[in-house]
């Protein structure tokens, strides 16, 4: 079975590290993470993930700044992208349906189950 390729773009790397833990012991993805998000655009385009997990809060440039750099480069524009946020409790999660402006987001912190089942459901929406 291939691996599926994960990029965590957040600047916290403590949560990187834990996500890249989590995700790495179910034996079905390769993951990737970076901490800084003037960086991002570069190691996404080395990486070439299947799946981008993309903080919204950052220094230097926020989630969406790099959603934007992200939609723009022709290799990168169909790679699935969850946003993952502290500035949106669970419930906030909820009452809008995992979405915000048809992009899929996650409360941090993030339940691994719940993190695991959401990457896998992004994957198959996209047919990636």
């Amino acid at each position: 079975m291939n691996k599926r390729k994960i990029l965590v773009i957040d600047d916290e790397e403590g949560f990187t590290r834990l996500v890249k833990l989590n995700l790495e012991k179910t034996g079905r993805f390769e993951v990737k993470a970076e901490n800084d998000a003037l960086r991002c655009l570069q190691t996404a385009r080395d990486f070439q993930p299947d799946l981008i997990l993309l903080d919204i809060v950052m220094p230097g440039k926020d989630g969406g700044e790099v959603l934007a750099e992200l939609q723009q480069d022709l290799a990168l524009k169909d790679v699935p992208v969850i946003f993952l946020t502290a500035t949106v409790t669970l419930k906030g999660v909820e009452a809008q349906g995992g979405f915000i402006r048809d992009m899929p987001f996650l409360a941090k912190p993030v339940d691994p189950k719940t993190l695991v089942r959401r990457i896998e459901e992004e994957l198959e929406h996209s047919g990636r």
